[in-house]
């Protein structure tokens, strides 16, 4: 029997809904290798979104292949994968999954205020509080034909890692998430 490929996971939503937070605490708690999408962004893309100016679908086409060829290789190396993404259109998440392997999407879903208020907060990231609506303009939430789960993510980081990971236990009970792990 072929081994199987574990289920990696996207933490999405726009900024400002713990992505990074979450998904660093999921990692931690199924053994997983974290993977920060903002790390992969061009130099480019940085530099528009500090100047406030939000990036367009060209401009994320490059970081998302990016981002995918890394959950690829991760998968391929029989490693489950929890990637911080914001994901915020079907098309990017259609995109991400065209590299393979099973995705899960967890969206962190926050109201526009709660999220501009963390953004504002935040010391030594690049991008500033006013690019928030941009991204709720453009936000499409997962669809029921979409693999994702929907938490609150003006929850403590704690109570939404451990749900998404109670959740995955509930989706994948034949598959670990961990090797070694209940």
């Amino acid at each position: 029997m072929p081994a199987m490929t574990p289920v990696s996971i996207v933490v999405m939503g726009v900024a400002g809904c713990g992505k990074t937070a979450v998904g660093e605490a999921l990692a931690s708690t199924t053994g997983a290798v974290f993977i920060e999408g903002d790390d992969l962004h061009p130099p480019e893309n940085v530099a528009s979104m500090a100047r406030g100016e939000p990036l367009d679908d060209d401009m994320r086409a490059g970081w998302l292949d990016a981002i995918g060829r890394k959950i690829a290789r991760t998968a391929e190396e029989g490693n489950r994968a929890v990637v911080a993404c914001s994901a915020l259109k079907r098309s990017y998440r259609d995109r991400l999954r065209g590299f393979g392997g099973d995705l899960l999407f967890l969206y962190l879903k926050i109201d526009p205020a709660t999220a501009r208020a963390r953004v504002a907060a935040r010391k030594g990231h690049f991008m500033p509080a006013s690019l928030v609506d941009s991204q709720f303009a453009i936000l499409e939430e997962p669809q029921p034909d979409e693999a994702a789960l929907v938490l609150d993510a003006t929850r403590s980081v704690e109570d939404l890692a451990g749900q998404a990971a109670c959740l995955l236990r509930e989706a994948e009970p034949s598959r670990p998430l961990a090797p070694g792990r209940p």
